[in-house]
Parts: C-alpha cells; sequence; structure tokens
C-alpha cells in the first residue's frame, strides 16, 4: 500500500501535483501584480516635478525675502517630534490628526502637524541663553491627516514668522505688516485679501461675564471655533462635558457676532483690555499703512487652544477659499511645556492656498522655463573637449550653461531641446569655426545666428545681462 501510494502512475499523488503547480502558478501571478509598482504619491501628499520646484522656489524665495527684511533669522528643526510635544489635551482637532506611532526605540512620536511648539522646545533648550527679543522665521513641511479639500493636502509647506519676548501689540502689528509685505510683493492687493482681528481677551471677558471658570476658557475656545463648519447641536455633548449651559454658548456666540470694536466696547467692561489692545493695534496698523487691509471680526477664535490675546486670520474676499494664513499670541506655551512665561506671537502661512488664490486671480507666474542661458553642442565628438572648455568660460561668467552630454545629437535637434526647455541661446562648436577661436550662437528668441570669437564670450555674457536689465 506504502509502495502503490508513492508510485509514479498513482492518480492521489498525480492530482496533489496538479493541484500544487496550479497553486504556485496563482501564487506568481500574485506575486507579479504585487510588484507593479503605484506610481501615485501617497494620497494627500505631492511629487515636485522640476517646473513645480521652480514655482516653490519662487515662493519661498518671496517668503525669506520679506522674513529678511523685516529683521528676522531663518531657523528649522526635525520633522519628527516627540508626540508629547502636539497632545495638550484641549480638544483641538491636531492631535487628532497625528501622523504618529512608536518607533524601533519604543519611543511615541510624530511627523509635526505645526512649527510653533518645534520652536518652543529649541527656546526651552537654550535655557534663557537667547537673547530676547527674538524674531524667527522658519518653512518646514507640516503634517495633518485630515479631510482633503481644494488647498488642503496632508502634507504641506508653512512660512512662519515669530517674535519672543515682546508682551505689547506692537509685536502683532509688525508681523501683520510683514504678511502683507508678502502679499503685495506678489501682485495681491486688500481688494483680493482682509485679515480678520480679534483678540482671546474678548473671549475672556465674555466668558467672565457668563460665569465661565478660566480653566475652561481654552477648551471653550476650541469648541466655538468649530461653529464655523458645524452646527451647535454638533458639538452639544461636548459642550456639556464642559459644564457649559446652551443658553451660556448661545450668549457667547450672539456677542461674537459683533463685527466692529465699537459694538464689541459696548458688550464688554469700559476698562477692558482686550479693546485697549485692539485700540492701540489700530493705530499701529494706521502708521504701517495697512489699515485697509485689517478689520475687526469677534467670530475669529483660532482652533489651537495655546492663544492668548490677538489673533487673526487672512482670507480671500471672494469666498471660494479657506483661510490662507493666520496667527495669534501664545505668552503661556512654554508654560504648557514647565518654561518660564515668556511672551511671543506669530502665524502660519500654507504654500496650498496662497498658490490656488495666485492662479484663480491669473498673477501666478510661469515656471515652464528651465532658466537655462544657454545650449552647447558639438558637431563631432572630437570637439567635445572644446564644449567643456567653452561651457566653463560661459559658467564663470555666471551663465547656467546645459552641455549635450551626447555628441551624435543633431542640430536640428538641439535647437528644438533649447526651444522647449525655454533657453536663451544655442552656442554651436564646429570644425570651421574652432579653427578661427570662434563659436557660433543662435539667439533662440530673435532666430539670429553670429560667430563670436571664444577669447570674447565673457564680454558677451556681460552684454546680455545687461540688455535684461534694461
Amino acid at each position: 500500500m506504502v509502495m502503490a501510494a508513492r508510485g509514479v502512475g498513482c492518480p492521489l499523488l498525480v492530482a496533489a501535483e496538479s493541484s500544487n503547480a496550479v497553486s504556485d502558478n496563482k501564487s506568481n501571478l500574485m506575486k507579479q501584480k504585487a510588484l507593479v509598482l503605484d506610481t501615485n504619491p501617497v494620497k494627500g501628499t505631492r511629487d515636485f516635478y522640476p517646473e513645480d520646484m521652480r514655482l516653490r522656489t519662487w515662493l519661498f524665495n518671496h517668503w525669506r525675502n520679506v522674513g529678511q527684511l523685516y529683521g528676522f533669522s531663518e531657523y528649522d528643526s526635525p520633522v519628527l517630534e516627540s508626540e508629547t510635544l502636539y497632545t495638550r489635551k484641549a480638544g483641538e482637532e491636531v492631535t487628532q490628526q497625528l501622523y504618529n506611532f512608536v518607533d524601533k526605540g519604543q519611543r511615541s512620536v510624530s511627523l509635526r502637524p505645526e512649527m510653533t511648539p518645534s520652536l518652543a522646545r529649541m527656546v526651552m533648550a537654550k535655557k534663557g541663553a537667547l537673547a530676547l527679543p527674538l524674531k524667527w522665521f522658519s518653512i518646514p513641511q507640516c503634517w495633518r491627516y485630515e479631510r482633503m479639500t481644494r488647498g488642503r493636502r496632508r502634507e504641506h509647506f508653512q512660512w512662519n514668522m515669530d517674535i519672543w519676548g515682546v508682551d505689547g501689540v506692537e509685536a502683532e502689528a509688525e508681523l501683520l505688516s510683514a504678511m502683507v509685505k508678502f502679499f503685495e510683493n506678489v501682485g495681491l492687493t486688500s481688494a483680493d485679501v482682509g485679515i480678520k482681528i480679534n483678540s482671546r481677551l474678548v473671549i475672556a471677558e465674555v466668558l467672565t461675564s457668563l460665569g465661565v471658570p478660566e480653566e475652561k476658557f481654552a477648551a471653550t475656545c476650541v469648541l466655538v471655533d468649530k461653529l464655523e463648519k458645524v452646527a451647535l447641536e454638533d458639538i452639544q455633548e461636548d459642550l456639556e462635558k464642559l459644564g457649559l449651559a446652551r443658553d451660556v454658548v448661545e450668549r457667547l456666540t450672539f456677542i461674537l457676532a459683533n463685527k466692529s470694536i465699537e459694538a464689541m466696547e459696548a458688550a464688554l467692561s469700559p476698562t477692558s483690555e482686550a479693546i485697549s489692545q485692539l485700540r492701540k493695534l489700530w493705530v499701529l496698523a494706521e502708521a504701517y499703512g495697512i489699515s485697509d487691509w485689517i478689520f475687526f471680526d469677534a467670530s475669529v477664535v483660532r482652533g489651537l487652544a495655546y492663544y492668548t490675546g490677538i489673533v487673526y486670520e487672512a482670507f480671500d474676499r471672494k469666498g471660494e477659499l479657506r483661510a490662507i494664513a493666520g496667527g495669534g499670541r501664545y505668552d503661556k506655551l512654554l508654560e504648557t511645556f514647565g518654561g518660564e512665561p515668556t511672551p511671543a506671537a506669530g502665524f502660519g502661512f500654507g504654500d496650498a492656498v496662497i498658490v490656488e488664490l495666485l492662479k484663480e486671480r491669473n498673477i501666478l507666474p510661469s515656471f515652464e522655463s528651465s532658466g537655462i542661458d544657454t545650449v552647447i553642442f558639438a558637431m563631432s565628438d572630437s570637439l567635445y573637449p572644446q564644449v567643456i572648455q567653452v561651457a566653463s568660460i560661459l559658467r564663470k561668467a555666471g551663465q547656467s550653461v546645459d552641455v549635450i552630454l551626447d555628441s551624435n545629437k543633431k542640430a536640428k535637434w538641439v535647437f528644438k531641446y533649447g526651444d522647449r526647455i525655454g533657453a536663451q541661446n544655442v552656442v554651436i562648436v564646429g570644425p570651421d569655426e574652432w579653427a578661427k577661436g570662434e563659436v557660433s550662437i543662435k539667439r533662440l528668441s530673435e532666430g539670429t545666428q553670429v560667430s563670436t570669437k571664444v577669447s570674447e564670450l565673457e564680454a558677451w555674457t556681460v552684454s546680455l545681462k545687461a540688455k535684461r536689465s534694461d
């Protein structure tokens, strides 16, 4: 029986082998399918092809130029931080949107969803060694697992400007002026963008008058901020957990519907600190020449619990896009991490919405051109060393030069290539011209072609720069 079972002609064994072969084939097919690469970036993220990078560089340069113009210094931090940096337990939406995980060292970490906590950590790490006031800016990449809409992704770059060590609204006025300066530099006006301003102190004074204890202010602000997106009924359970009666919240939202400082002043105490700060900010805005960009809106709360004073949001006046930028004062942030109280204010300005706005207004520049000045190629393989020599001369003179590395390419192909990448010139190194110490230069934009001495190429480059400046 045993021998028969092992025999070649055994029907059971043949069937088993056939079944195994089918199974192996299916497994191989599954492996082949599994090896097919999904070429899309992870949902909510982006690839940056050269044209996209030119746009990003243009935007970052504008941000950096404004930062430097206002005397700010650039800084950066790791994109990966301790998770506890962001879990402040105040009901903030951001704590539910973390890209967080436990690393191989069993540490709970997170990709940064915002930059301000990292800045606070860096300031604390110096233990008072930093000279105040501190004026820093950064352009970090931030990550939030949130619902995607127009101008909102799960990763974005964000221009952050912060001032530490100034407890007056002079800091907010400087920051708002810098924000407006950027808008003006990229071609936007106060007809395109407005900045809504309020103060958390307004909300604190209203809550105090309604009998809400101070320890519930931050959590209440976080909930009130959600009312712009959801109905009161949707957060009723959260309000009850805070011990807030519905009539208290209805009274609060009614007061926060005010759109003028005068109306708010009537609702608050005549000695209101919030109103005093707001009036001073308006005086400074007038001095900066930005008063036509700003207006009071008591409904602006901002969703982060650490804000303590002036808060603001820049928005599209047509109402087609979400908030462009936002920020405020956060004097007690260091205290939440066990540090000393330090006055601080700042804003965050994402890259996605502003690009959408510039496209919508049809004022975003084109980034199709590569920025390359000159393409250079050899008419024969033997002249390739001479091509390198000419390219070196042009590069030393400040030109961006693209050398055609394949010397088998024909002139017609090179000219088309130069047009496609937006190059200004094509330099041809041919045997007859080189024998006379010359090269041929075709100006693609003009359609002209001339011979130029190699010894005069530097002077030619200078003349091109002079024409551009004219």
